[in-house]
């Protein structure tokens, strides 16, 4: 079932309203802007991989995944029931999540037909009891009715690698690794870990050696060109 959120992301990027949920051969396309494809992705990236591989061929294509900063817990009684309580999720996002996903698309972009947009936002997700009738619930024990986006706080747009680099600091020593890379952007050492691939495979970065089992990376000096046309 199609969720508030992503409904009105179809608007905001559609042309008008004839141009969503448009048929094209074997695919149905979120949304067409300025001649151009468009596919909102709330989960992961991996789901859609190969559809836009198949769509590179011959078309410019816009992936919009939005990033979460901010959640409004609603919840309701029952499906479609009043609401009974609000409150603010603890989990903060971040425009690094844009990594989380990043690591199952390196083998797409970067592409000289894709962009990547991220816009971050605020949404309200309507949750309600579910999984049946229980005499003890579990504390999490509910179902997601619908989710709303309530505010954009800015849309960031990525076209090569070189536009990944600008969620790194300059700062970094060169050459680098990633505990210095999690240092700096105060992340756990797996994340950092988790960066430094997505940047590796995307052409951002290169391995310049190691320090004993640790391997060592500088910014590329020549950023890798955008792939051509997928054969």
């Amino acid at each position: 079932m199609e969720t508030s959120l992503h409904r009105q992301l179809k608007e905001l990027y559609a042309d008008d309203d004839s141009q969503t949920e448009v048929q094209l051969g074997d695919f149905r396309i979120d949304a067409i802007f300025q001649d151009q494809l468009v596919e909102i992705q709330h989960g992961s990236l991996a789901a859609i991989r190969d559809k836009i591989k198949k769509l590179l061929v011959s078309h410019r294509v816009m992936v919009v995944k939005p990033i979460i900063l901010r959640k409004q817990l609603v919840k309701c009684s029952s499906r479609g029931g009043p609401v009974v309580e609000r409150r603010r999720s603890p989990r903060a996002g971040s425009r690094l999540d844009l990594f989380d996903e990043l690591v199952y698309f390196t083998r797409v972009f970067p592409h000289r037909n894709l962009v990547l947009e991220t816009p971050l936002i605020d949404i309200e997700e309507y949750r309600y009891p579910g999984h049946g009738k229980r005499r003890r619930r579990r504390k999490n024990d509910f179902q997601v009715e619908d989710r709303r986006l309530t505010n954009i706080h800015e849309t960031l747009q990525y076209k090569s690698a070189s536009d990944l680099l600008r969620l790194v600091p300059t700062s970094l020593p060169t050459p680098f690794h990633t505990g210095h890379l999690a240092k700096s952007l105060d992340v756990p050492r797996w994340n950092a870990q988790r960066i430094a691939y997505c940047l590796r495979e995307t052409g951002a970065i290169c391995q310049v050696g190691k320090q004993g089992n640790t391997r060592l990376y500088r910014k590329a000096r020549r950023l890798r060109k955008r792939r051509r046309k997928v054969a």
